[in-house]
C-alpha cells in the first residue's frame, strides 16, 4: 500500500482526574493549567516531547463551562510555546471533540495542516464546593464582560413553555418511546436498563480516571429508593450523566509525514480511519420514530464505510452514554443485540467515569488510543451525542493505516429527505394521542408533572405533534403503572410565562 502523507494520526494522549481526596480544599487547577499540564503530558506521550508543541500549526480548545477566559487559545499558547497558524475555541455539546478531530483529519487530507492539538478541561467539581463555602474561585484572565452562551440551536419557546429543557427529561422520553415500540413492560424496561448499565460501573470501578469507581449491580442502579432517587421515569440518578467533575484531556495529531519528520515512534500512532457527523431534529417532538436515531445508523454507517469495516470489525466501543437512551440507540443503530459481549465504554461511561460538560470525548478517543496501542491492528469507534438527542458523530480508529477521505458530504441532505421533520405545534385543543412521556419526580416527594409528546389530527393530516404538561392525579399514577404510549388524551391550551420574560402557550393534558 503506497502511504499517504497526509493521512492524520494520533500520536500522543493525555488525560487526567482531580480526585476531591487528593486535591483537599483547594480544589483542581483552572482550566488554563489544565490545559497546559495535558498539552505537554500529550507532547511528552508522542515520544518527541516540545518539538511536537512547537511544530503546531493549529490549536483548539472544547468550550470550557467552568469559566471564560479574554483569549482561552491564545493564553494557552503562549503557556506553550506555540504559534499556530490556526486557532479555534469551540460551542458547545458532547459531539465537540470528535468534530474537531473530524475537521483536523480533513485539512490535513487537504494539506492545510500537519500538525494539531485539542484540549479541553473542566473543574466544575471545584467550582461547585468554593461555592458552597460562599467562596469564588480565583480564575485568571476573565474577560471584562460575561459572554454569551454558545446555543447552536437557542431553546425552542414552546420546549420553554412546557419546560421541556432538562437532558436527562427529554432523554427519558426517548427510551419510554423505545419501551413502548418493543412492548416491553415497564418494571421489565427499567430492569433492562440496569443490566445495560451495570457493566460500565465494573469498568469504572477499574479505572483510576472514573469519577466513581463503585461497581453496582443491575438492581442497584434500577431500584429506587433515598440514595438513588427517581429523577425522570425511569431514569434514577446512577442512570444520568456526572458533568461536576475535576478532569482534563488533550489529543495531539500528525500528518503521517510530519510524524517521520519527528520521529515519533510507529508504534505510537493511531490514525484515524473514518468519521461522519449528522443530525436529527433539533425538537424533541420533531423526531418522526422516537424510538430510534437515524443519524446514529447513517452516521455510525458512513464512518465505518468510510473505513472499509463493519460492524463485526469493531473490537472496542465507547458509545456516548449520557443516558440509557443514547445507550440503546447507539447499539440499535449498530445492529448489536444485548447478548454481544463488547462492552459499549472503555472509560466507564459518563455517570460513572464521569462526563466534563462538552469534553467527554476527549477522555474516550484517549482511552480508544491506549486500547489500540496494546492490540495493535483491531479498530476501535467512539461516538458523541449532542443536544437533545440531535447531534451525533462518529470516529473510527486503528493503529493499521488505510486509505481515507471524508465522509459523503451529501449524507445529511439524503438523512432530511428520507427522515423529514415531524411539524410541531405550539397549542392544541381537543383529543390527542401520547406518542411519547415521561415523569418528573421531585427531590423529596414522588411524581410532580409529566412532559408528554402527542399526536394530533385525525391520523391523515401532516404527522403535526405538540407538546403538553401534566399534573393531573389520575394521568401522574398511569404513567408508570401501564403503558401511555398510544393513549388518548385530552389537551387545554393556557398561557404561561416563559423563562425568556414574554409568554407562551402550554398545553395541559388530561386523561
Amino acid at each position: 500500500m503506497v502511504m499517504d502523507p497526509n493521512a492524520p494520526c494520533i500520536v500522543g494522549v493525555a488525560r487526567n482526574t482531580w480526585h476531591p481526596q487528593d486535591v483537599g480544599d483547594a480544589g483542581a487547577p483552572e482550566p488554563l493549567d489544565m490545559w497546559e499540564q495535558m498539552a505537554r503530558a500529550a507532547a511528552d506521550d508522542s515520544g518527541v516531547g516540545a518539538s511536537a508543541l512547537e511544530a503546531l500549526d493549529s490549536v483548539q480548545i472544547v468550550y470550557c463551562q467552568t469559566t471564560q477566559y479574554d483569549d482561552a487559545v491564545a493564553r494557552l499558547c503562549e503557556r506553550i510555546g506555540a504559534s499556530p497558524s490556526h486557532r479555534y475555541y469551540s460551542g458547545i455539546g458532547g459531539t465537540t471533540p470528535q468534530v474537531l478531530v473530524d475537521w483536523v483529519g480533513e485539512a490535513m487530507l487537504r494539506g492545510e495542516l500537519d500538525c494539531a492539538l485539542v484540549t479541553g478541561a473542566e473543574a466544575l467539581a471545584t467550582q461547585r464546593m468554593y461555592n458552597k463555602r460562599g467562596e469564588k474561585c480565583a480564575y485568571s484572565y476573565r474577560p471584562e464582560e460575561k459572554r454569551p452562551y454558545p446555543w447552536e440551536w437557542p431553546p425552542d419557546p414552546i420546549e420553554i413553555a412546557h419546560e421541556a429543557m432538562q437532558a436527562w427529561l427529554n432523554f427519558s422520553v426517548f427510551d419510554n418511546a423505545r419501551r413502548a415500540h418493543l412492548g416491553m413492560g415497564l418494571d421489565d424496561y427499567r430492569t433492562a436498563i440496569g443490566e445495560l448499565m451495570a457493566p460500565m460501573t465494573e469498568i469504572a470501578a477499574k479505572s483510576p480516571h472514573a469519577w466513581y469507581p463503585i461497581a453496582r449491580t443491575a438492581s442497584e442502579i434500577a431500584e429506587a429508593r433515598p440514595d438513588n432517587r427517581m429523577v425522570g421515569y425511569p431514569y434514577t440518578k446512577y442512570m444520568i450523566s456526572v458533568m461536576d467533575v475535576d478532569m482534563a484531556s488533550a489529543l495531539l495529531l500528525m500528518t503521517h509525514a510530519k510524524a517521520d519528520e519527528l520521529g515519533v515512534p510507529a508504534d505510537q500512532r493511531v490514525y484515524l480511519r473514518g468519521w461522519c457527523y449528522l443530525n436529527d431534529p433539533v425538537l424533541v417532538a420533531g423526531h418522526d420514530e422516537m424510538w430510534r436515531s437515524p443519524a446514529m445508523q447513517a452516521a455510525s454507517g458512513e464512518a465505518m464505510r468510510v473505513a472499509g469495516i463493519s460492524t463485526d470489525d469493531v473490537k472496542y466501543l465507547d458509545v456516548y452514554s449520557c443516558f440509557p437512551s443514547s445507550v440503546h440507540f447507539a447499539r440499535d443503530a449498530l445492529g448489536m443485540t444485548a447478548d454481544d459481549p463488547r462492552p459499549l465504554t472503555l472509560t466507564g461511561g459518563l455517570p460513572y467515569h464521569g462526563g466534563p460538560a462538552s469534553n467527554y470525548l476527549g477522555h474516550s478517543i484517549s482511552a480508544a488510543v491506549e486500547h489500540l496501542r496494546a492490540d495493535a491492528g483491531s479498530y476501535a469507534m467512539v461516538s458523541g451525542v449532542g443536544m437533545h438527542m440531535t447531534k451525533h458523530v462518529y470516529g473510527v480508529y486503528s493503529t493499521e493505516p488505510g486509505p481515507v477521505s471524508p465522509p459523503d458530504p451529501g449524507a445529511q441532505a439524503a438523512l432530511d429527505a428520507a427522515h423529514p421533520a415531524r411539524p410541531v405545534a405550539a397549542e392544541h385543543e381537543g383529543k390527542g394521542t401520547v406518542a411519547a412521556y415521561s415523569v418528573v419526580h421531585g427531590r423529596e416527594a414522588g411524581p410532580e408533572w409529566a412532559l408528554l409528546i402527542v399526536d394530533i389530527g385525525d391520523g391523515n393530516g401532516d404527522g403535526t405533534r405538540t407538546y403538553a404538561k401534566s399534573t393531573d392525579p389520575e394521568l401522574l399514577a398511569a404513567s408508570e403503572a401501564r403503558e401511555l404510549v398510544g393513549e388518548t388524551v385530552t389537551l387545554a391550551p393556557t398561557t404561561t410565562a416563559l423563562l425568556t420574560g414574554g409568554e407562551g402557550t402550554m398545553n395541559l393534558a388530561t386523561i
